[in-house]
């Protein structure tokens, strides 16, 4: 396998307070990593950067690089907009567009890189849909409004929504956090499937969640990298005290 994404001494900041501390970290292509940790401790701050969201609240900042592909996206001339085509995100919340049918919420970003074409748009927000497992449900229903989706399904709306630009490494900052069991084990599903084709980050505070979808796991803490590895290996034979007393549920 080849590494789809490495991260060297980064770094992050709100305003004077550092959040991340030189982590260095390899995402494997078409795997699930998972970043487990207590609240607090960086997660959502590391996926941010790696998307160059971070940045955009007002007094952030960055040091080190974030190499995608072997460029770092963090250069001079890259284009934070087409980084962000490429490395799509999902939120904690369900967060659909809340005037915009099911149609146009996933073709939005289409419409936004220029995409006129109304056969194209239709084909890619129909193969969106399949991809994110949402278009038998919704199929007939498409000019309805997004926000009347139960939660589980404006999840997935929004993973369609992200699929649409034609990504190559998918975030999702704790997906299924504020989904019902059945829904949950709807977007696992899904996050299986998706790594075919994907490079997936998640940031997750559900242990078993990442025991269940992840090939590969990272425990930070304070903003460090404490361990990472296999998941497999991480969770059945941690190598650091921090992670063992973390797993065990001592703190976090």
């Amino acid at each position: 396998m080849s590494s789809k994404i490495e991260t060297k001494n980064l770094s992050a900041w709100f305003g004077e307070n550092q959040i991340l501390r030189d982590v260095n970290l390899k995402v494997e292509e078409n795997a699930v990593t998972a970043i487990i940790g207590p609240s607090g401790c960086g997660k959502s701050t590391f996926l941010r950067c790696l998307n160059r969201m971070h940045e955009l609240v007002p007094g952030a900042r960055v040091s080190g690089k974030v190499i995608l592909d072997g460029t770092d996206i963090y250069g001079d001339g890259v284009d934070p907009v087409l980084i962000r085509r490429k490395i799509g995100m999902v939120f904690q919340r369900p967060n659909p567009f809340p005037t915009m049918s099911i149609f146009d919420n996933v073709s939005a970003g289409l419409r936004l890189n220029g995409v006129k074409d109304k056969k194209r748009v239709r084909g890619i927000v129909e193969a969106s849909l399949k991809k994110a497992a949402l278009w038998e449900e919704v199929k007939e229903k498409l000019d309805a409004p997004g926000v009347a989706l139960s939660g589980g399904q404006q999840q997935r709306l929004c993973i369609a929504r992200a699929l649409a630009v034609e990504p190559e490494v998918i975030l999702m900052d704790e997906p299924a956090s504020s989904l019902d069991p059945v829904a949950t084990t709807k977007i696992e599903d899904l996050i299986l499937d998706l790594k075919k084709e994907y490079t997936i980050v998640i940031v997750t505070h559900n242990m078993q969640e990442a025991a269940r979808i992840s090939d590969y796991t990272a425990f930070i803490y304070l903003g460090k990298i404490i361990e990472f590895g296999p998941t497999s290996e991480l969770f059945e034979n941690p190598k650091e005290k921090q992670t063992q007393d973390y797993l065990r549920g001592v703190f976090g």
